[in-house]
């Protein structure tokens, strides 16, 4: 059978885009060993530049880790900045890779959100598959998920909550209360990511494989038919159609006259709409991502989701 050019790419497409979500998953490596007193962890601004005003003060980065009993290493390439970015792609990366691989450090923390983290792995920079502490969220959800995609154990979704500091020195964290929006109790390893970002690693080496997983989402800034739009790509690329169960973050949102519509779904009703038909437990208002408090999470880390009681629980 002839085939013209549109079908021929239509059937290309349906056989990459399957072999890409079949794509097998290198199994998981041990959590590393939990930090003591006195152990180090480098600074790492993989996207947008950091602010050098936030390494100072009480809150500031160093002040936290050192509170905490460790050492947290800046290095001056994690405040360069090359236009709205720390830096090329090249160096971050580089900079990235050197600090991942540091023998005298047993993580890294990165201390800038913002924008680039992706493509810092585009540049070249491979997770390696080791147990390697990496904390951060938001734009460095990337990073996250690959380094889950990667067979990599010590991802940390969070950013200066003490729930950091417990998950690093191994200490058990108390469960997240959220609102119960469909009942049922499931576990399994935690996914956590920004939406945004994940959306845009659907396709890539770098997006983990979700089967049985309990997926935790969050964002900020999105209208709710961006959300919608985001969601529905997820749902027709097959992602969510074998997790176990789904947590719903914060979703941050002030209305703008150019997203308002007569007759528009609220945030809550495209998120519920969407995660809650899945047929599988569901809490909502997870106190996770932008804002406060943003209570850590252990990427990969096995967890119990209790949509009938509203509780995400660390085991």
């Amino acid at each position: 059978m002839k085939l013209n050019r549109r079908e021929l790419l239509l059937a290309l497409s349906a056989i990459t885009g399957a072999w890409a979500l079949q794509r097998p998953v290198r199994a998981a490596a041990e959590r590393p060993a939990p930090l003591r007193q006195g152990d180090r962890l480098v600074a790492v601004s993989p996207g947008t530049w950091a602010d050098p005003d936030s390494l100072q003060g009480e809150r500031g980065w160093s002040s936290l880790y050192k509170g905490w009993g460790l050492e947290l290493i800046i290095p001056a390439v994690a405040l360069e900045q090359w236009a709205y970015f720390s830096g090329t792609d090249k160096d971050r990366s580089a900079a990235l890779r050197q600090a991942w691989t540091d023998p005298n450090a047993r993580g890294v923390v990165c201390i800038a959100g913002g924008w680039g983290a992706a493509r810092t792995l585009e540049a070249g920079f491979d997770v390696p598959a080791h147990p390697r502490w990496c904390v951060g969220f938001s734009d460095n959800s990337a990073l996250l998920l690959a380094q889950l995609a990667a067979g990599s154990q010590g991802g940390i979704h969070g950013w200066k909550d003490d729930r950091v500091r417990q998950l690093l020195m191994g200490e058990p964290v108390a469960p997240l209360q959220g609102r119960p929006r469909r009942s049922g109790v499931a576990e399994g390893p935690l996914v956590v990511s920004n939406l945004t970002v994940a959306t845009h690693l659907i396709g890539t080496p770098w997006m983990p494989n979700l089967d049985g997983a309990l997926l935790v989402l969050e964002d900020t800034g999105e209208a709710p038919y961006r959300v919608d739009r985001m969601l529905t790509h997820w749902r027709t690329a097959g992602l969510l159609g074998n997790l176990a169960g789904v947590g719903i973050g914060r979703f941050g949102w002030r209305p703008d006259p150019g997203d308002v519509y007569p007759g528009d779904l609220s945030l809550d009703e495209v998120l519920m709409d969407r995660l809650g038909s899945l047929g599988v437990p569901v809490i909502s208002d997870l106190p996770v991502g932008h804002g406060q408090p943003n209570k850590a999470l252990p990427m990969g880390g096995r967890a119990r989701l209790d949509g009938t009681n509203g509780q995400l629980t660390v085991l």
